[in-house]
């Protein structure tokens, strides 16, 4: 049974293919749907499982940040009963009415486990972490400071910060070229804060390297760093722009 949660596509079309496959997305409320237009980013995570020789379900939870700050949660139950041993899908707004359809599957299924389980436990899983990581990489910055600039060797800073970059969508060359001329620069820590995330903690800092090049313009170079790595280690990122800076912590955060 494959998991629903596929963390690199956007909010939108989660949604889309979540009420697509469902059997009865018809029967969830108007008001529910229409809440649901305005999600800015989700976190699914899996509740519980049962798997037999020919019976399979699992239950998911799928958590969704709207824009006016509040949450809704959806509840997806897919099992095998389906002609041939298909896959079914169904999406519930409680978790009541996910647990009373449990119920009335064939013989073989047990219930729900309940609220807090071994298996939740196991996984690590935490809605009200998911949703509080998910609003703090989405909230709006604070009005910033006027940088105040240091001259220190600032062209050799952007070269060893541009160098530290894995991001395969990092600056390039002309980004390089223009900062050789940076003669001074200020640092700015955003954002840092450390979550859960599948089950490890992981630790979000975000950092803005501001340059004042020759010309008088200034340059920017945004830089994320995390340890939300499969083995924890520590990772750094650079981006030109602030918003892509947080939508790569964004779909870190995410990745399970």
């Amino acid at each position: 049974m494959n998991d629903p949660n596929d963390p690199y596509e956007t909010t939108e079309t989660h949604l889309e293919r979540l009420l697509g496959r469902a059997l009865n997305s018809f029967d969830l409320p108007d008001a529910t749907v229409e809440r649901l237009g305005c999600a800015l980013a989700h976190a699914s995570s899996l509740h519980s499982s049962h798997h037999s020789a020919s019976l399979h379900r699992a239950t998911y939870r799928h958590a969704y940040l709207l824009a006016d700050g509040s949450s809704l949660v959806l509840w997806e139950l897919v099992h095998n009963t389906g002609r041939d041993g298909t896959e079914q899908h169904e999406l519930y707004a409680e978790e009541s009415e996910a647990r009373l359809a449990a119920s009335r599957l064939p013989a073989g299924f047990p219930g729900f486990a309940g609220a807090g389980s071994a298996l939740e436990q196991e996984l690590g899983i935490d809605l009200d972490a998911d949703l509080e990581l998910l609003a703090a990489l989405m909230a709006p910055p604070p009005a910033p400071l006027p940088p105040m600039y240091v001259p220190d060797d600032s062209a050799d800073h952007a070269r060893r910060v541009l160098r530290r970059a894995e991001n395969a969508d990092r600056p390039g060359d002309e980004t390089a070229r223009l900062l050789r001329s940076a003669f001074a620069h200020h640092i700015t820590q955003v954002f840092g804060r450390q979550f859960r995330v599948a089950g490890k903690d992981a630790g979000f800092t975000l950092y803005e390297h501001a340059f004042l090049l020759l010309d008088g313009t200034e340059r920017s170079l945004w830089e994320v760093e995390h340890t939300a790595t499969p083995d924890g280690r520590h990772m750094c990122e650079v981006y030109e722009a602030e918003q892509d800076a947080r939508a790569a912590m964004e779909l870190r955060a995410r990745v399970r």
